[in-house]
């Protein structure tokens, strides 16, 4: 909460930090880097059985810690009453109501140490409900609320070959050798990974000692709840798992013995059961494997006991998931992507007939305009909606609806800060595709004082994934480009995801490819309107979007300054290095480096170095194992044998996510405009 936070927080720049506007009312007026702080934004929408009352995550950046931290607050769906339920100096997230709607359970630290708590409404009184070691995750109640099910890591035996000698009392020897012999031994955002695999618990919810329901050394996660005696779970027991990383079935463990059962059996992945009120039927999501790097996950029932399988919706062309029963055991809710926004769709499973109960999900992404947000839904018999609402000039907000009733904001998290700043409002653009005539969806940042006159300069900002989708969201990134006269451009082109499976495998063993040409004719269509200079564009982007960045720099010279960010350079080392390199190799390639070493070099940008000769900054955290630092560095090395201008920034204990903390978030957009205003024409020609 803003209330909380107190401190200051210096950050040194690596590079110049863009000049800001001289007027100090204008100044004052802009979204400069340091209101990051001030953002505050609304995740997990929990609504209680009754329909009465919202629970959710305030989420807020922590200046003196550097963190993004939650509270649990609580609304009244009626009044709009918003009040602070559970709030502290630790974070607390994952809120999740009881049947009965009497107890909230929640997950937090405690002494600095993982905990799992239970909030009783009546008393306000609060219990953990035992001793974690490791941090516990996806907790479900059982239909009466009784039990507990979550989940949790359990270490295992570490290989060794040798057995090191004592280390003399006093001596300072070197630390002792790691041995792995998983073919994944380390992951983005978890570093090298201990020994162990993930299992589902059970532990009473009055609290006590967790029970063990799966083990061996197969991960399973997923729980959900087939009556009382009965416990679903998803996971891969494939003897060649490693090798196929994307497959899973769905379990059925009796409780009573763990005897466990596949319901499930198909080469592909199936996961996120979700029974039914009556217990009758499992939703769950999947698709055949077509070792494809993007498949859209179908939407499928089956009995309680995996009989009787079929798929539902099957000609609506979405990506399915986030499912929940409606309380008549026959509307199944559920959230899909769509051209640029997010829906929330009710199913009849009887009669198969599709309808869209609620739009504009999102917000959730603070950095950059990701589509990102979620739901839940009341047990009443006819239900209300809690959902992230998203907005073009304020992150996530909580609003409610009911099918066929107008949708109700009840939250205004920000409105004590962005009324009074000049935000940059939004355009959208559609533009046609001149290799085929598809039509390429993109988005308009405008700074406060644009004027189509062709003078302001103009930043591409080209997204990851690849298989995502930006959306007409609020995004901390995209307003400071604007707030410091930047227009400010992001697409998704072909291979983004929300307009249909066949769009977004247009990439198909063709990435990076043709969607270059989708960003260029965007970028021509901004300067036909004459709203940028055509000397003064800019492009960069993020994992996807960095390898984007480095391959458009090798294709054409139309741009005066680069940022490629995490980039992918080289498929061939990203394959045999990176934390989803067996993916890359089974699914987006499929062939192997060594026998066809043309099938990944043929998209590395590192085989266009050659043509490059735009100033290109190269950007990467120091731990990041999904486009590791040597990707960026192959880069920065290369263009530094050519004589091309170039800077290399790495930015300490960053994971892929550099964004994951306030200051970082504010150090990566600032580095960039500070290299593109080093390399801005009109900049230049008033320096001289």
């Amino acid at each position: 909460m803003k209330t909380l936070l107190t401190a200051t927080c210096g950050l040194a720049m690596l590079l110049a930090a863009p000049a800001l506007a001289q007027d100090t009312d204008d100044m004052s007026k802009r979204f400069t880097a340091e209101r990051v702080f001030d953002i505050e934004y609304a995740s997990d929408p929990q609504i209680s059985p009754n329909g009465r009352s919202v629970v959710y995550v305030r989420r807020s950046m922590d200046r003196k810690s550097d963190t993004n931290r939650g509270d649990l607050w609580r609304l009244d769906v009626a009044s709009g009453a918003h009040r602070p339920l559970i709030v502290g100096e630790a974070s607390k997230g994952n809120p999740r109501w009881s049947p009965d709607g009497t107890r909230l359970l929640y997950t937090t630290t405690t002494d600095g140490k993982p905990d799992m708590r239970v909030h009783y409404l009546d008393t306000g009184s609060d219990v953990s409900l035992g001793q974690f070691f490791e941090g516990p995750g996806n907790a479900v109640w059982s239909p009466d609320g009784r039990t507990i099910a979550f989940t949790s890591f359990v270490p295992g035996e570490t290989p060794a070959f040798a057995q090191a000698p004592a280390t003399p009392e006093g001596a300072e020897w070197s630390d002792p050798v790691r041995v792995f012999d998983d073919l994944t031994f380390r992951f983005d955002g978890a570093g090298y990974l201990r020994e162990g695999a993930t299992h589902v618990f059970t532990i009473s919810a009055d609290g006590g000692s967790p029970r063990q329901i799966t083990s061996g050394e197969v991960d399973y996660g997923s729980p959900a709840w087939l009556g009382n005696r009965t416990l679903l779970v998803v996971g891969n027991q494939a003897e060649d798992r490693d090798m196929d990383p994307i497959e899973s079935e769905i379990y059925a463990v009796n409780l009573s013995d763990l005897s466990m059962r596949a319901l499930t059996d198909r080469d592909g992945p199936d996961g996120g059961p979700t029974v039914s009120p009556d217990g009758r039927r499992i939703a769950y999501v999947g698709y055949d494997d077509a070792l494809k790097a993007y498949q859209q996950s179908r939407l499928y029932v089956m009995d309680a006991n995996g009989a009787n399988k079929r798929q539902l919706a099957a000609d609506q062309d979405f990506s399915f998931g986030g499912l929940v029963w409606g309380p008549d055991s026959r509307t199944l809710y559920t959230q899909v992507e769509n051209a640029g926004a997010i829906d929330v769709l009710s199913v009849d499973t009887n009669a198969n007939r599709v309808s869209r109960v609620a739009t504009g999900l999102g917000g959730t992404s603070i950095g950059r305009p990701y589509a990102s947000g979620s739901f839940s839904a009341s047990r009443t018999a006819t239900p209300t909606l809690a959902y992230t609402a998203g907005f073009k000039d304020r992150p996530a907000e909580i609003a409610v609806q009911r099918p066929g009733a107008q949708p109700r904001v009840l939250t205004d998290l920000n409105g004590d800060i962005l009324p009074f700043l000049d935000m940059a409002p939004l355009e959208e653009i559609q533009v046609p595709s001149s290799i085929d005539g598809l039509e390429i969806e993109a988005w308009v940042a405008l700074p406060p004082d644009f004027e189509a006159d062709g003078s302001f300069p103009l930043i591409l900002e080209i997204h990851g994934g690849p298989n995502t989708m930006y959306a007409p969201f609020f995004a901390s990134e995209i307003q400071r480009f604007a707030a410091e006269g930047y227009v400010t451009v992001y697409v998704n082109p072909r291979g983004s995801t929300g307009y249909g499976e066949a769009f977004a495998q247009e990439i198909d063993l063709a990435y990076p490819g043709e969607d270059y040409q989708d960003l260029m004719d965007v970028v021509d269509a901004l300067v036909a309107k004459n709203y940028a200079d055509p000397n003064r564009l800019f492009v960069t982007g993020g994992s996807g979007g960095g390898i984007l960045t480095a391959w458009t720099v090798g294709k054409t010279d139309r741009f005066a300054a680069a940022a490629s960010v995490k980039p992918v350079i080289n498929w061939m080392t990203m394959a045999l290095a990176a934390d989803i390199g067996q993916f890359v190799r089974r699914h987006w390639i499929r062939a192997d480096p060594w026998e066809d070493p043309a099938a990944y070099l043929d998209f590395s940008p590192i085989m266009l170095v050659d043509n490059v000769t735009t100033p290109t900054l190269m950007m990467v955290g120091e731990e990041d194992w999904r486009t590791p630092t040597w990707e960026a560095e192959q880069f920065y090395t290369a263009l530094k044998m050519n004589d091309v201008d170039t800077a290399l920034i790495r930015i300490p204990g960053s994971s892929h996510s550099i964004a994951s903390r306030p200051s970082r978030l504010i150090a990566k957009v600032d580095n960039i405009m500070g290299w593109f205003e080093k390399y801005d024409p009109e900049k230049a020609e008033d320096e001289e």
